[in-house]
């Protein structure tokens, strides 16, 4: 599991539409699997899962991204996981770490 955490300004639906794009973007298999909004007070947050095919391990790995939007401040979560083929423990997180890499790629593209 690969894990990422960071708090930026910015509007939080411009945002959740630019990762909506560029994490699929990025890859052919990639896409959005499935996300939650939800508002409580002046808080909102969302998340989004990402998924795609890891060639290098054979499987599919996701991507799990969470915002938590107060005003124009935004505390944003990125985890990585899935990618192992081993039983108890995690022999290859290649696919885990490249498609994190990815979420930050577009994260870094973000123009809040």
């Amino acid at each position: 599991m690969s894990h990422y955490e960071d708090v930026l300004p910015g509007d939080v639906d411009a945002l959740v539409a630019h990762l909506d794009r560029a994490i699929p973007g990025g890859s052919v298999t990639a896409k959005l699997e499935d996300g939650s909004d939800h508002t409580l007070g002046d808080a909102r947050m969302v998340v989004r899962v990402y998924e795609r095919y890891s060639a290098l391990g054979g499987n599919r790995v996701s991507l799990t991204v969470s915002i938590l939007a107060v005003a124009r401040q935004m505390a944003v979560t990125m985890i990585s996981s899935g990618g192992s083929q081993a039983l108890f423990f995690k022999v290859n997180t290649f696919g885990e770490k490249a498609f994190l890499d990815r979420g930050l790629d577009a994260l870094q593209g973000y123009r809040g």
